[in-house]
């Protein structure tokens, strides 16, 4: 794991999306489990929010325009809560996959903000969320194989120095960084766009902080909100 974890919003970011903000919260020491008490209750609240966030239509819209600024079709590729809040209509609940998991997932839907979370361990320096240069791959899979996917030039993703951790902003999030059961440093970023409040992003990050503390109390956690600034 890199001794100096900081990520960063390039200039670029700011430029396509002036109104975006992110809270970073680094949290050490974590043990997930396959499930717990805590995330299921969050899971059937989330399946069940009625209704949602006044702001969250104008804000899944907003995520839809960001996403056709850089060339993407949301209706195919939405951003990650839209995904679940359709995956939530389709199935009629969320999946759950792990306890750190599903917490993330449930706020995601209640918010109606993407979230993502990485394994810190994994990555090669700090993440950065930038437009791409057309060099870069990402690791996924296809028919079950590792595959290198290339990423167009201009696409905006979350990379390090080894290759993109997530593609189309916050839509589909690299093989390499996933957590799982065994992971215990992670790095969670929730990103808003106009007209959510800052207030309501900060509150998720909360509700976050404190779930994870409530799985386990000796965890440590830091957090930085990402904002522009006048040189970006």
């Amino acid at each position: 794991m890199s001794a100096v974890f900081s990520p960063r919003v390039e200039p670029e970011i700011f430029a396509l999306r002036p109104d975006y903000r992110a809270l970073s919260i680094c949290v050490s020491s974590v043990r997930n489990t396959p499930r717990h008490a805590l995330s299921d209750g969050l899971l059937a609240q989330a399946a069940g929010r009625n209704p949602p966030p006044p702001w969250a239509d104008a804000h899944l819209e907003s995520w839809r325009e960001a996403y056709r600024a850089f060339g993407a079709k949301p209706q195919r590729t939405p951003c990650s809560a839209e995904a679940l809040i359709k995956r939530r209509a389709k199935d009629g609940c969320l999946p759950q996959v792990n306890a750190v998991v599903d917490l993330y997932n449930a706020l995601s839907v209640w918010f109606a903000i993407p979230i993502g979370d990485e394994n810190r361990a994994a990555y090669v320096g700090s993440p950065q969320l930038v437009r791409a240069g057309g060099q870069e791959t990402f690791d996924t899979t296809t028919d079950g194989e590792p595959f290198a996917e290339s990423v167009p030039a201009g696409e905006v993703v979350w990379r390090d120095t080894q290759g993109v951790t997530c593609r189309r902003w916050n839509w589909r999030q690299c093989v390499r960084t996933r957590i799982d059961e065994s992971t215990s440093h992670m790095w969670f970023v929730l990103e808003r766009l106009e007209p959510m409040p800052v207030p309501a992003l900060l509150e998720a990050g909360e509700r976050l902080t404190d779930a994870l503390v409530k799985l386990t109390p000796a965890a440590q956690i830091t957090q930085r909100l990402i904002e522009r600034t006048e040189d970006a």
